[in-house]
């Protein structure tokens, strides 16, 4: 199945109604596969903002005390709409993203697991009870929505991350203002038309777009209560601190440089599968993936299992067939950033190119190909820097304290993998690594809803993880409630 789609304008969503906004400035959608313009973003205005959040501060006045079972039932008929939608939205992200169909339908399938979190609402927001806290003094919390909440997401997971905020914190009462990327905004607006089918109140989700102007209106704006942000960390702790500064609850998630370490005792095949699908799915634009392949001793067999792996791994137009390997990179400048890199490198001469990504290459489209590099050391950028594409960089670590030491002389603290089978291996390597997602012989540590998405460092900015109770935590606030009567009941009623 193919979507058809048009190079026409953006909508946006703003109290129940679909707009088409006349704006100054533009982002061209891409069908990464190739090329093809294939709609284009508007830049919202200030004021285009300040609408949004005033349509959700009115539907915050009666969607607050909707009851929860309300609310919850609301959010499954949703679930059952994606779920009705799913080989639909599972092409649209194809066709915007360009990832692989199964790429996407996972990147669709892990949001809706956080959906199907947030249908359990009535359970998780219940809050605490403790009678005879004192003399005749009974003490009860209730777990209340803060407001108006914002959500900024980035363009690598165009339905999953969405699916992480808006879901859970309208579940928990408040009413949403959502930015997704300029570069993939057609799921999030579709995630829009099923929201309003399910039934729920108009402004409760509203959909802007655009860039820095809008994510700072959201930063400032003192009718936004809570920011949810996934991006760079550059990024990041500017939404952190712009947004502590007007006196907003943020979570901020960042980069990301994420190690695969392979101990002497791995099954190789196993350990194979693993690191292909971690450092080259999704075309290695995650911040989950393993970009920092590490071997104590000799892992000759690996990599001559790895190069041939890579070899079978076909690259292709996503947008039309299911049987692509691997997809492109979004657009062009990144993809032109990241064949720049590899070729500094193969004209620095200092590692050797074991894979060159830039042979083979589809004739359209955004496509950097699967990329090994060798001999890589903690000196290097490619050892500090983020590089969000299809490129592995081998290392050479003497022993398993000294790959942990390695590790952790990184600023990120996301994931991090040992493939081994040794408990004792496994049970060190955890322990001491500084990092808040911890994978052993699992390639993308990335934990289901029911557990928080814990970045570390300049991974995350903030104190409450998405995902799991610290996303309800973070999207609700507490209030104790204090109650004292005296036993005069018999007096009174004549007892």
């Amino acid at each position: 199945m193919t979507i058809q789609a048009t190079a026409s304008s953006v909508p946006v969503l703003i109290g129940g109604n679909w707009e088409n906004l006349s704006a100054d400035e533009y982002t061209d959608v891409y069908n990464p596969s190739t090329g093809e313009v294939i709609a284009q973003t508007p830049h919202c205005r200030s004021g285009d903002v300040g609408r949004a959040i005033k349509a959700a501060s009115k539907a915050f006045e009666t969607w607050s005390v909707t009851p929860v079972t309300k609310r919850g039932n609301l959010m499954f008929r949703f679930r059952e709409l994606l779920v009705e939608h799913a080989e639909e939205l599972t092409w649209l992200i194809c066709k915007e993203n360009g990832k692989t169909f199964d790429e996407a339908k996972g990147d669709l399938a892990r949001g809706m697991e956080t959906v199907e979190f947030a249908c359990g609402i009535a359970h998780l927001s219940k809050g605490e009870g403790l009678g005879q806290v004192a003399a005749h003094i009974d003490a009860v919390t209730t777990r209340e929505p803060l407001g108006v909440c914002a959500g900024i997401t980035p363009f690598n997971f165009p339905a999953m991350i969405p699916l992480w905020m808006f879901p859970l914190a309208i579940a928990t009462g408040n009413t949403f203002v959502l930015k997704p990327s300029p570069k993939v905004p057609l799921t999030v607006n579709r995630f829009g038309e099923l929201f309003l089918e399910a039934g729920f109140p108009e402004g409760v989700l509203n959909i802007v777009q655009g860039g820095k102007e809008v994510v700072e209106t959201l930063c400032e704006h003192p009718d936004i209560k809570g920011i949810s942000f996934v991006g760079s960390s550059r990024i990041a702790k500017q939404v952190y601190s712009l947004g502590c500064q007007h006196g907003k609850r943020v979570q901020a998630a960042g980069e990301a440089k994420n190690v695969l370490l392979v101990m002497p005792d791995a099954d190789v095949d196993t350990t194979v599968r693993a690191i292909i699908g971690s450092a080259f799915g999704c075309a290695g634009q995650r911040c989950m993936a393993g970009s920092l392949l590490m071997g104590i001793g000799d892992i000759g067999e690996v990599k001559d299992h790895l190069l041939g792996a890579l070899s079978d791994l076909s690259l292709g137009n996503t947008s039309e067939d299911q049987q692509v390997g691997m997809g492109p990179v979004i657009d062009g400048h990144s993809r032109n950033r990241l064949l720049k890199v590899i070729e500094d490198t193969d004209g620095a001469g200092r590692n050797p190119i074991v894979r060159d990504g830039r042979q083979s290459l589809p004739d359209s489209g955004f496509f950097v190909g699967p990329t090994l590099i060798d001999q890589v050391t903690p000196d290097q950028d490619l050892f500090k820097t983020e590089l969000f594409g299809p490129i592995l960089s081998v290392m050479n670590p003497s022993s398993l304290d000294e790959a942990v030491d390695w590790m952790n002389r990184l600023p990120y603290g996301n994931g991090a993998s040992i493939f081994t089978q040794s408990g004792g291996a496994a049970r060190e390597f955890a322990r001491t690594i500084q990092c808040g997602m911890v994978g052993v012989n699992i390639g993308v540590p990335a934990p289901p809803p029911l557990f928080p998405f814990a970045g570390w460092n300049n991974s995350f900015f903030g104190d409450l993880h998405m995902q799991g109770t610290e996303g309800v935590q973070f999207y609700t606030r507490q209030k104790v409630v204090l109650s004292r009567w005296d036993n005069t009941y018999k007096r009174v009623n004549g007892w």
